[in-house]
């Protein structure tokens, strides 16, 4: 792979070629994917979708919306100083091409943005939910009805790939999806991959994987224009900023997601403050420290170095590896190389024992499996009567609780579950419940 293009400002149905220095500097094509994200009305339901507790009152806690907002900054701070770092090594991307350290943080940053925006509601629960259904519910009957591939994509549902498809996926008046240019695009891919093979490695890249089937043409241009294919197009590599992407979500997850159950009382303030520390015991200021007086105060001061001590960390770990990177053969996250990876393990332990298995989640992740297994079920069935023409008096007030953007009559079988489990995945939490109680009637009791 080469940086020339990797950063390439390409959009979907361009028929011209973008060179850096003819971008506007007052609103860089990079500084547009960041715009589009944010005004996407996918974008705009991450903010009641859960990050850590499904329809928690906190007033500390955090939506998948402010959970995207912090990873972007994080983000942007971690693609600004690797820009930095990788311009000195290759001036001529600066001298010849006009790219800056800003160009980096900017698609880094875009990226970062929509890394969860097509995640399902009730988080982790959500992808689980619509895949069980499929796997061992209802949605079992489909299965002789569809290839392996197209099965899997639905057994094994994937918020990265359905991100993707929000991103990518045409419509009439809106095609190309957001448009956004093909370095962001590939930065946001953490997992260039079918579904199928499952082949279990130690490359995590291979743990998860990034487009459905009906995404695939779309994924592969943007793979060949940004140099991402190797082995004959039978297996991809990463985009290297893709891994400052991952680094962004790891370092707010890891750190803003405990700071979460600090406020909430899922984890004992005494016993959490030692693990931060144990982060930053080489930056901490204890005279400064020592005159904070509550809990917000002590945490916000932690989280903020524990996250400066870990962007230090993935840009050290990048810049040193930056070749590896660059030949597809880095295999593991950014921190999991780092120094502090044992201090990072000890804080996600804590926070699965403490705050993601707690029981108010537990509870409430319970109710989401049930809300989405009805909404599938009705909705599906519903929408493959009407392509049969059988439709029922009921399923015609169903279809009417379609969105217009739904397309219900696509001849494909696979496209249209997949559409159907794209709509339940954009419903927020509120709105999916809300969703429910109609068409189950509990709304009117």
């Amino acid at each position: 792979m080469n940086w020339e293009k990797l950063l390439s400002l390409k959009r979907f149905g361009d028929d011209f070629k973008r060179n850096r220095k003819d971008q506007d500097e007052t609103r860089l094509g990079f500084d547009v994917d960041y715009d589009r994200v944010i005004f996407s009305s996918e974008f705009r339901s991450l903010q009641d979708k859960t990050q850590v507790v499904p329809f928690s009152q906190g007033d500390f806690v955090h939506t998948r919306l402010t959970h995207s907002l912090e990873t972007s900054v994080v983000g942007r701070s971690l693609g600004r100083r690797v820009g930095v770092e990788l311009l000195k090594k290759h001036p001529h991307l600066k001298d010849e091409l006009g790219y800056l350290p800003n160009d980096f943080g900017a698609i880094v940053a875009s990226a970062s943005l929509a890394h969860d925006i097509g995640n399902p509601p009730f988080g982790h629960s959500g992808e689980k939910s619509i895949g069980q259904y499929f796997l061992s519910g209802d949605g079992q009957s489909f299965k002789d009805k569809l290839n392996d591939k197209e099965f899997q994509d639905l057994c094994d549902f994937e918020g990265n790939a359905n991100g993707f498809k929000i991103l990518t996926q045409s419509r009439p008046g809106r095609e190309g999806g957001l448009r956004l240019s093909y370095a962001t695009l590939g930065a946001f891919i953490k997992y260039p991959k079918e579904s199928l093979p499952i082949k279990p490695t130690n490359d995590v890249a291979d743990k998860k994987y990034g487009f459905f089937q009906n995404e695939k043409d779309i994924f592969t241009e943007i793979a060949n224009e940004l140099g991402l294919e190797k082995e004959n197009g039978k297996c991809f590599s990463r985009h290297p900023l893709t891994f400052l992407v991952e680094a962004a979500d790891d370092i707010c997850y890891t750190i803003i997601d405990f700071e979460d159950g600090i406020n909430l009382g899922l984890v004992e303030e005494e016993y959490a403050l030692e693990y931060l520390i144990n982060l930053v015991r080489d930056s901490i200021k204890s005279d400064k420290y020592n005159t904070l007086n509550n809990t917000i105060d002590r945490v916000s001061y932690l989280r903020a170095l524990s996250i400066n001590t870990l962007i230090n960390e993935a840009v050290q770990i990048f810049i040193e590896n930056e070749k590896d990177i660059l030949n597809g053969d880095f295999k593991t996250s950014l921190l999991k190389r780092s120094k502090y990876s044992p201090q990072i393990s000890d804080i996600i332990k804590i926070s699965v024992e403490k705050i993601y298995e707690s029981k108010e989640v537990i509870e409430k992740e319970a109710a989401g499996y049930n809300i989405i297994k009805k909404l599938l079920d009705t909705f599906i069935s519903c929408v493959n009567r009407n392509y049969e023409g059988k439709t029922n008096s009921y399923d015609k007030l169903i279809l009417k609780l379609l969105p217009p953007t739904i397309n219900l009559n696509q001849s494909s079988l696979y496209s249209r579950l997949l559409e159907i489990c794209h709509y339940v995945a954009s419903l927020s939490d509120r709105k999916a419940l809300n969703v429910y109680n109609k068409i189950t009637g509990v709304e009117y009791k």
